[in-house]
């Protein structure tokens, strides 16, 4: 039954990715978490490492199908993905290290703390510099002018996420499992984005954060408690665990990223803090 539980989780990954740019990640751990329960505090750990190859297989392929015309905006981002990437090692080695009891309320807490943001901090909730498009249906990443042609670049265009934040977010994201996008979307949506590409380039730069930290994760020292657990690991890794969730996934990001649903972008935002309580209910009652 855990298996058929996962693969109709991995479902619920696939839209998350699609809509929320969460790489599927963000699901992934308190659902590993509940499914290797048998291996105490090691399954924290475990959940984290198998999260991240999760979002390898979910963000590259939801990346690998996103318009090109989007992607340009992560045009001369080098050093962002390079800093991400260095986060990444830095955060996945320290979940080897840290005590897995603190690791699972940093995760509630940092994700609690988001959520009060979100809704207390304006930015979120309403653009505050709208989408370019002139008179015309918009485009992802055009900013909406009254009488502006297509050609103008308003002076409140979105601005790109900075790259000193690189380094923090993916230690962060390594370490929790979060993937990433619970920080890069709501940056990206304060400097103007709309929901759409926001939680579109949130896949390519939780990409970034999930291949290092993969990389880190198989290279893991196993958990003694998996063989009387029957958890079948690879390093870190839940095999079992994470091929179950992308057998559920990956039809689904396929289907979506070819007929995306048009979804209002204040709906958008209210589902994506919707999201984030019902994760941290769902880690709060498996704690």
């Amino acid at each position: 039954m855990d298996v058929v539980a996962l693969v109709g989780i991995g479902l619920l990954t696939g839209m998350t990715t699609v809509l929320f740019g969460f790489g599927g990640g963000f699901v992934a751990v308190p659902v590993v978490v509940w499914a290797d329960a048998a291996l105490g505090g090691d399954a924290m750990r475990v959940a984290t490492a198998t999260s991240a190859l999760v979002m390898v297989v979910n963000a590259g392929f939801a990346t690998a199908v996103t318009p090109r015309r989007v992607l340009l905006a992560l045009r001369g981002r080098g050093a962002l993905l390079l800093l991400l990437a260095a986060g990444a090692v830095a955060g996945a080695l320290a979940t080897r290290l840290a005590p897995a009891g603190p690791a699972r309320w940093a995760f509630i807490s940092y994700v609690a703390l988001t959520i009060a943001d979100l809704l207390l901090r304006p930015g979120f909730l309403r653009s505050t510099r709208g989408t370019r498009c002139g008179a015309g249906p918009c485009e992802p990443g055009m900013i909406q002018t009254r009488g502006a042609s297509r050609a103008e670049a308003p002076s409140d265009a979105p601005g790109p996420l900075p790259a000193v934040l690189g380094a923090p977010i993916g230690a962060v994201a390594a370490f929790l499992g979060v993937g990433g996008s619970v920080m890069t979307v709501p940056a990206m949506r304060r400097a103007g984005h709309t929901m759409r590409v926001a939680t579109t380039l949130a896949n390519p730069l939780t990409l970034a954060i999930a291949l290092p930290a993969t990389a880190v994760s198989l290279g893991g020292a196993t958990v003694p408690a998996a063989a009387h657990a029957h958890v079948h690991l690879a390093g870190l890794i839940d095999v079992r665990a994470a091929a179950a969730l992308l057998l559920g996934a990956l039809p689904v990001i396929a289907v979506l990223r070819r007929r995306p649903p048009r979804i209002p972008d204040r709906v958008h935002a209210w589902a994506y803090i919707g999201l984030l309580a019902t994760v941290t209910v769902a880690m709060l009652c498996s704690a």
